[in-house]
C-alpha cells in the first residue's frame, strides 16, 4: 500500500480516517478530499491502492466515487467508511464495487484491525453490518415461504405450467378447466406475487421450488 484517498467532508473524521490508514499501512501517503467532484478529479491524476469513502457528501453520494474508482482503478482496495448501517446504503455500495464496509463510529484500533484484515482477505465488514447482511439473506427463504402460502393449490399449478411456457389454452386442457378460468388464476397469482410477465413467473416458480 503506497497511496490512499480519503473522501470525507467532516474535518475530524477526515483526520481520523487518515490516521487509521497510516496506522494500518505504515508509510502510506494519504490524499484527502471533501466531496465527490474532488474525488473524481483525483482519480484522473493518481492510481490509488486504498480508498476510504464516506457516503454522505456535500455534492452527492460516495457510491458514485466507489463506482468510478472500481472501473478506473480495479486494483484499488475500496472501503466505505460511514455511519449508515441500513440496507439502503449497504447494498448499493457493495453493488457499486466496495470491497469493505466499515462503520466509522467504532474504536480506531478496531478500524485499523479491520482495514488490515480486508487486505489479508478477512471478512470486510463491521460486525453489525455483517449481521445485517446475514439477516437479509436469512429473510429470503421466509419471504418465499410467505409467497407460496399466498397462492391456492390451483394457482400454484397454473404458475408451474405458466413458467414452463405452456399456453393458457393448453394449461386449461391439462388441468381440465376453461381457458377463461385459467386467465382468472393468472390474474390472481400475478396480483398476489406482484409480477407482470411470464419471465417473472418463471423466476418466482423456481424460487418457490415448483420447477426442478
Amino acid at each position: 500500500m503506497k497511496l490512499a484517498l480519503v473522501v470525507e467532508d467532516m474535518p475530524e473524521s477526515q483526520e481520523m480516517l487518515q490516521e487509521i490508514a497510516q496506522a494500518a499501512f505504515p508509510g502510506i501517503c494519504v490524499h484527502c478530499v471533501a466531496d465527490v467532484a474532488s474525488a473524481l478529479k483525483m482519480l484522473n491524476q493518481f492510481q490509488f491502492d486504498l480508498a476510504l469513502v464516506d457516503l454522505a457528501l456535500p455534492d452527492g453520494c460516495g457510491t458514485n466515487v466507489v463506482q468510478a474508482m472500481s472501473v478506473r482503478s480495479p486494483q484499488c482496495m475500496i472501503v466505505v467508511a460511514t455511519l449508515f448501517d441500513d440496507d439502503d446504503h449497504l447494498f448499493p455500495a457493495l453493488r457499486a464495487g466496495a470491497q469493505g464496509y466499515l462503520l466509522k463510529d467504532q474504536a480506531p484500533e478496531h478500524l485499523i484491525d479491520q482495514l488490515r484484515g480486508i487486505s489479508e482477505g478477512r471478512p470486510p465488514l463491521s460486525p453489525s453490518v455483517a449481521r445485517r447482511l446475514l439477516d437479509h439473506f436469512r429473510e429470503v427463504p421466509d419471504a418465499v415461504a410467505e409467497q407460496t402460502t399466498l397462492l391456492t393449490p390451483r394457482e400454484r399449478e397454473v404458475l408451474m405450467q405458466l413458467a414452463r411456457g405452456i399456453s393458457i389454452a393448453k394449461i386449461g386442457i391439462e388441468l381440465g378447466i376453461s381457458r377463461y378460468t385459467v386467465g382468472d388464476h393468472v390474474k390472481n397469482l400475478y396480483r398476489k406475487l406482484k409480477i407482470s410477465s411470464r419471465t417473472e413467473a418463471a423466476l418466482q416458480a423456481k424460487s418457490m421450488g415448483l420447477l426442478r
